[in-house]
């Protein structure tokens, strides 16, 4: 039997191509929807073969801004500790006052960790926060608006390892991600410390992250609901050695008055 050209390079490239993992496509919220603050609904589908069993665990975030990292604000965890054994929904509640109504300014970045290692990042099409009383800063703003009204979120990233141990980094390494004060439950993780610079370079004070939400207190606050902080590994490492360096001689008897000080000390 003889096969066409097209199909021996077919075949050749299904050889050589390793099989995808599958991820979560969003249904819910549609692109350019009209959300109104309060709870959000989310719903996804498997985006085919191999099962999206393969996933674990995923983090649901919602986003204001562009398709930048750098010009993507998080606004509040959906989903800070989800399981896809559950099901392919879920739900959380958008405070009014964390961001202005900015037209398809919105889409959510699920985090999801593979059972193989490693994670892989959807984000969902562009929709609209109706109700919003707060402000969305003007660095995110304007990467909205330089969308020119388009609804695609950012492209999917996939960090997935073929190396099997790696999953048990993976499946706590995603929640360092998130922002503090977005996260959730009992235990919190913090991302890894800074080291210092040798110098002092900066003539102005730059917050590392932008300014959170907060309401002054009035009356008696109940205890602290944080049992635990766990704040990533440093991966920062320093090594020393011996100095070698011939030690500098004892001073001479020279008859000075400190000599004679010294050797007092000697009895």
């Amino acid at each position: 039997m003889r096969l066409h050209r097209s199909t021996i390079t077919l075949l050749a490239a299904a050889t050589i191509t390793p099989s995808a993992l599958a991820y979560p496509v969003f249904s819910t919220p549609a692109a350019g929807a009209s959300v109104p603050a309060g709870t959000i609904s989310v719903a996804w589908t498997d985006s085919g073969s191999p099962a999206i069993s393969t996933l674990t665990t995923y983090t649901l975030t919602l986003i204001v801004g562009g398709n930048d990292d750098a010009t993507q604000l998080p606004l509040t965890a959906i989903e800070a500790q989800g399981e896809f054994s559950t099901g392919n929904t879920a739900s959380g509640t958008v405070t009014a006052g964390l961001a202005g109504s900015t037209a398809n300014g919105f889409f959510l970045k699920m985090v999801s960790v593979s059972s193989d290692g490693g994670t892989i990042t959807t984000y969902s099409d562009r929709f609209t926060m109706t109700g919003m009383t707060g402000t969305t800063p003007a660095t995110y703003l304007d990467a909205v608006t330089a969308l020119d009204g388009s609804t695609a979120g950012p492209a999917l990233v996939d960090d997935v390892s073929t190396d099997s141990s790696a999953t048990s980094a993976a499946a706590g390494g995603d929640m360092f991600t998130i922002a503090y004060n977005l996260q959730t439950g009992l235990t919190k993780y913090a991302p890894m410390q800074p080291v210092p610079p040798t110098k002092i370079t900066a003539k102005t004070f730059t917050p590392l992250f932008p300014t959170s939400a907060y309401t002054i207190a009035t009356t008696w606050m109940p205890q602290a609901s944080i049992l635990t902080t766990i704040t990533e590994s440093q991966t920062f490492s320093v090594s020393s050695m011996e100095n070698t360096a011939t030690a500098q001689a004892n001073p001479t008897d020279d008859g000075s008055d400190m000599a004679k000080f010294l050797r007092r000390w000697k009895d």
